[in-house]
Order: structure tokens, then sequence, then C-alpha cells
């Protein structure tokens, strides 16, 4: 978040000459995929399974009722097509890392990759102050809030940060729940993918193979290392070190794309999608709470 607001900021008195832009661009398309890729090390589906079938399809059924709505939501307050969906899509799954996965896809610009996230992350720390306050006011059990912020909470090490707090078995759960969050990322970008092949014409990823033109390369890295982590070829040791890295990878392509956002522009935008993003995410909130008070 400071990395994409400073961008931004220095972005505002100063012109990247010609010689930058190649580097900036690469920071913020070519990285970021590299990041969302590695995310997939840190996705167990032999725990996703040992969960239990009730609470995957609830947390299926709430992702896609979220991304429906607030879809919805953003097109009647008047946002752009593009920018409803990588605001759907942050706002249901994962935040930043959702909307970095579905951008490419989609083909949505600087700016409105920058508005989406921008604003994203701001309601996704605020979630992360004020959502143990449901504790006391509705008298939740430690499963019951992990529940909660993992579906509610953006990113997995917001959850953490949420969730510690309440106690061991809410960290546990909170994990496990944001992680099958994460998990619907892949069908959803295939979806997309098929989406925009009939709506745009061609392929997302011309130069690419036949798999890359429905599923983009990095989805499909995340989907392998996902797969390698459950039979345990990837190991646990690892985990910290490449979360540490795809944290440092996605911070400079936020700055990268801070630098490339015109401020004049998010400020023609910035009250609706403001309000868009907080109904969406009042929206999943209230769809969280009654999936909670299912699994007293």
């Amino acid at each position: 978040m400071l990395a994409i607001l400073l961008g931004m900021t220095i972005r505002s008195f100063w012109m990247p000459p010609e010689r930058w832009r190649s580097g900036i661009a690469f920071s913020a398309k070519q990285l970021l995929e590299f990041a969302v890729m590695l995310l997939g090390a840190s996705v167990s589906f032999a725990a996703i399974a040992a969960s239990g079938m009730t609470l995957l399809v609830a947390i299926a059924a709430i992702v896609s009722l979220s991304l429906c709505a607030s879809f919805w939501l953003c097109r009647m307050l008047g946002l752009s097509e593009k920018l409803s969906i990588l605001i759907a899509c942050g706002n249901s799954i994962c935040g930043n890392s959702a909307i970095a996965a579905v951008a490419p896809i989609i083909r949505a610009d600087g700016n409105e990759i920058a508005s989406s996230i921008s604003f994203t992350a701001v309601l996704g720390v605020i979630m992360v102050l004020g959502l143990p306050l449901f504790i006391p006011l509705l008298h939740l059990s430690e499963t019951q809030y992990g529940i909660l912020a993992g579906l509610t909470v953006y990113a997995v090490p917001q959850v953490l940060a949420a969730t510690v707090p309440a106690g061991i078995v809410s960290t546990q759960i909170g994990t496990l729940v944001k992680l099958m969050r994460v998990l619907m990322l892949g069908p959803i970008v295939i979806g997309l993918s098929l989406l925009a092949l009939r709506r745009y014409g061609g392929a997302t990823h011309p130069h690419g193979g036949r798999v890359f033109r429905l599923v983009p390369w990095f989805i499909v890295g995340f989907l392998v290392l996902g797969t390698l982590r459950s039979f345990g070829l990837v190991p646990s040791s690892l985990a910290g070190p490449l979360t540490v890295i795809t944290s440092l990878l996605t911070i400079v392509s936020m700055a990268a794309l801070g630098l490339g956002v015109d401020v004049r522009v998010l400020a023609n935008v910035g009250g609706k999608v403001t309000a868009a993003v907080t109904l969406s995410l009042i929206l999943l909130l209230a769809l969280s709470l009654t999936l909670v008070h299912l699994f007293k």
C-alpha cells in the first residue's frame, strides 16, 4: 500500500523518461505475475480436502455470491466493466493477488489496476483492525471468528494479524479458510479467460501455447506449486522464504504500478470506487456472518 502510494506521489510531479518505462512495465506485470505464481507454494490441497466438503462448498458459495453481487454493485455505480471485475475479484477472493491475476486476462490498464488495488488495500487494513470487535459484540467462538476472518480479510498475512490475538484455533481455521478462498482463483481465472476470448476476440496470450491462451502461465504455475506442496515435494521450510520473496516482488510491482498512474484519473473515479469497494465489503461481511451463524 505504501509502495503504490509512494509511486503515485512521485509520478504526480515526475514523468519517467523513456529509458525507465520498460523496467517499470516489466515490474508492474511480469514480476507481479511471478509473485502470484509463488502463492501456490502456500496452498495445501490435502489440508483443504481434510476440512470437509460442507465448509468447502459453503466457502465456494460465499465467494460466488460475493463476486456476482460486487460486480453488479460496481456496474450500478457507473464503473467500467473491467474495473468492476477487478474490484469484485479482489473483494471476493484475495485482494491484490486476485486483482493482479485477473488484470492481464481482461486487459485492464494501469489506472484501473491501481484504482482497485489502492482502495481495496485501505479497507483491507481497516478490516484487520476492526474485525476483532465482532468477537465480544456477537459472542463468537474461536472457530466462528476464524471462519469469519478467513472469509472477509483479503491477504493471508492480514488473516494472521487479525486472528493471532484471538487464539491458535482462530489462526489455524482462519488460515485454512483463507487458503480455500485463494484456491477459488484458479477456476475464476479460467472462466474469465474463456470469457475474454469470446468478448475481445483472439487469445489473451497470443504468443503462448494453446494452454496459455485459456490459462495464464502464472496460474498454471500456481496450481503446479500447490500440487507439489500437497504431495510434500515443496518442504514446509521453504514456505517462509517464498512468502518473503512474494512480498518483496509484490512491493516492487506496487511501486511500479504507482509510477504508471495518473492521479487525475484516480480523482475522477475515487468517490465511486470507494463506494463500490465499501458496499462490496459490507455485503461480503453480511454473507460471512450468515455462514458463521450456521457453524455454532
